[in-house]
């Protein structure tokens, strides 16, 4: 493959990995090498590339000679996912408090993460918040200061955003609850309530089991 295969290629991957986690293609929609080639200016080749990629991840099934379907959430996915979730950051929270609490730095951009949701909730922006929050989980994750609690949330993460945005758009009611779970669950982890944390936790997890 040539630098300038592999680069396309590398543009299908995220362009069309970016419309499957956002939920722009849903599942069961057949995809078509030429089309998408066509979309993004490319030649079938490099797209081909994307869709070996794309289902090395579970994100879509190869259909020979007609290209490929977008895989549905499975409803085992959304139980896991969640599960690892919790784990990792249960781990994570309990290592923050361990420590006294984030720093003052990650305290800030928590601080300013919440006014960032606040206002995407107020503009019912859907996509925005889904970006949003995942930045608030990661930031608590990161302020474990925990490099394998970071790496498995990292690996987790698209999956993480495809489920935000399924439960979403399903129920976008759910935006100010989602909000109000993170904002409780900052000021349990700036007051030092770690059961209060911990509670607060299962019951934002709990939004999303069986919603899919």
């Amino acid at each position: 493959m040539t630098k300038q295969t592999a680069n396309a290629a590398d543009e299908a991957y995220r362009a069309t990995r970016a419309r499957i986690i956002s939920g722009e293609l849903s599942g069961g929609v057949l995809l078509s090498e030429v089309e998408v080639g066509q979309e993004l200016g490319v030649s079938r080749t490099p797209v081909h590339e994307a869709f070996l990629r794309l289902a090395s991840e579970q994100l879509l099934t190869l259909i020979p000679r007609r290209g490929a379907v977008v895989n549905p959430v499975a409803v085992s996915e959304s139980a896991d996912v969640l599960a690892m979730r919790h784990a990792i950051e249960t781990a994570a929270a309990r290592q923050v408090f361990a420590a006294a609490g984030p720093g003052a730095e990650v305290r800030a951009q928590i601080e300013d993460n919440l006014a960032r949701q606040g206002e995407l909730v107020a503009q019912a922006d859907v996509s925005g918040f889904v970006d949003a929050d995942d930045d608030f989980h990661a930031l608590v994750v990161a302020a474990s200061k925990n490099p394998i609690a970071v790496h498995f949330y990292e690996m987790l993460r698209g999956r993480q955003q495809r489920l935000r945005n399924v439960l979403l758009r399903i129920d976008p009611a759910t935006l100010g609850a989602a909000y109000g779970d993170h904002r409780h669950l900052a000021e349990c982890l700036f007051s030092g309530d770690e059961d209060g944390y911990q509670r607060t936790l299962a019951t934002h997890f709990d939004r999303y089991q069986g919603a899919i």
